[in-house]
């Protein structure tokens, strides 16, 4: 059996973020907007905000998108790129100059057991 079913049912992309306190406000102004465009896109499911209260992890914020199918996520890609550009946005720098962790990465339902 393949594990490599994501073309076949929904992929979720989860950006898993280390963020310094006194850098937690612009990371916060900068995702929202960012899910703001987000969710106007084909192929949006849901999202969520995730922020980190109690336990161990080393996260300390956790976004969540679930995308219809990976043709979703490959056509939002430019749409986002093209929306950062247009902003001033370089999302690779901003991370650097906070000192913000980022662990990135598309995912995808396993079957039921």
């Amino acid at each position: 059996m393949s594990t490599n079913n994501h073309h076949n049912g929904s992929v979720f992309r989860v950006d898993k973020f280390v963020v310094p306190a006194d850098a937690r406000e612009e990371i916060l102004r900068k995702v929202r907007a960012t899910h703001e465009l987000l969710r106007l896109q084909q192929g949006f499911v849901q999202d969520f905000l995730l922020e980190q209260f109690s336990g161990p992890g080393e996260f300390n914020l956790v976004t969540i998108v679930e995308w219809e199918s990976q043709a979703a996520v490959d056509n939002v890609v430019p749409i986002v790129k093209a929306a950062h550009e247009q902003a001033g946005f370089n999302p690779q720098e901003t991370i650097a100059r906070l000192g913000v962790r980022a662990d990135i990465a598309n995912y995808q339902r396993l079957p039921e057991l």
